[in-house]
């Protein structure tokens, strides 16, 4: 087995220049007003963003948590404010809206509260979708249902296979946690989050070592890291950007090049679906940070009051647009 080089001085400071990681998950690559050259604000430059946009249809993807929500300490209280699940609901009625989160898809429509936008959950690996508007021919994931209102609904769960092992994982997780003070495992039902924003910075290292060891019997699946979370998955090749994809399918927007996707999301998940946005030259891509991160999102903005903003704008602009 080889061994890794060390370093040169040379790439020590192109290391540097590059990056300065914090545990908080951001890249602190340099002052935000450079930042903002490469990923203008999505508000400065919202006429350019439409001038673009006219003529085509737009689909808009959302991120919850740091996006339609502040970041807080007890992610069960992460609310979104009425004002800005108005926003949503009228950015709903007039383009085809979904979220999509790393959290479990019952917990995200609990804190949104709204019927008229399609919902993500679990990273997308569980994703609900009225049947009438269903197109995809992937039907290998896929079961019918009745929601809450009795209409028919469709499933696509790509890890239903690995719920078993997920569900296990979590248990004991939760059992092997208990002795570090304010860690939380929240069951995101096909994947797991261990959280550590209120854990004492001695013991976050403990934790970590728990976690990793926990996951030692369990090779296949991945441990991914995020804003005071540690996250695991199962060995399933699905993502925030395949969750889109699968969604522009379903609602019978895929392969259209006069559709825009729009997605507007903070972590460094939501890079997988501004990934799929910047492979198809089609949409726009919005990063929600108050600091410089490494991204490849094209547009920012600074945190969700800006988001709300935004969302506010581009209703206005459709209503605008339908009347003229």
């Amino acid at each position: 087995m080889g061994f890794p080089q060390s370093p040169t001085q040379q790439q020590k400071m192109e290391s540097f220049s590059r990056a300065r990681l914090e545990d908080n998950g951001d890249s602190i690559l340099g002052s935000y007003s450079s930042w903002l050259r490469e990923h203008p604000s999505a508000l400065c430059t919202f006429e350019g963003i439409m001038k673009k946009a006219e003529g085509k249809e737009i689909a808009v993807f959302l991120d919850y948590d740091g996006t339609l929500s502040q970041i807080v300490d007890n992610p069960d209280q992460a609310y979104m404010t009425e004002k800005m699940r108005c926003a949503v609901r009228e950015v709903a009625n007039c383009f085809p809206t979904a979220i999509v989160s790393g959290r479990c898809r019952e917990k995200v429509y609990e804190f949104v509260q709204l019927n008229n936008v399609c919902y993500a959950g679990s990273h997308g690996m569980d994703i609900s979708i009225p049947l009438a508007s269903s197109k995809s021919q992937d039907n290998r994931h896929q079961t019918r249902a009745l929601d809450e209102k009795g209409d028919e609904i469709v499933w696509f769960q790509p890890a239903q296979d690995f719920l078993d092992t997920v569900q296990e994982i979590m248990r004991l997780l939760k059992e092997r946690t208990t002795r570090i003070d304010s860690a939380m495992v929240e069951d995101n039902k096909f994947c797991i989050s261990v959280h550590y924003r209120c854990v004492d910075e001695k013991d976050v290292g403990k934790l970590k070592q728990i976690v990793e060891s926990t996951m030692e019997a369990y090779p296949t699946y991945r441990i991914t890291c995020g804003k005071k979370v540690m996250e695991i998955r199962p060995p399933v090749e699905w993502d925030k950007g395949r969750a889109i994809e699968y969604l522009l399918e379903s609602l019978d927007l895929s392969g259209h090049c006069n559709v825009l996707p729009l997605y507007i999301g903070d972590d460094d998940t939501d890079e997988d679906a501004f990934k799929v946005i910047k492979r198809t030259k089609h949409g726009f891509s919005i990063i929600v940070s108050s600091v410089p991160r490494e991204t490849v999102a094209s547009y920012s903005l600074r945190d969700p009051n800006e988001v709300h903003s935004f969302l506010t704008n581009l209703a206005k602009w459709k209503r605008s647009a339908s009347s003229s």
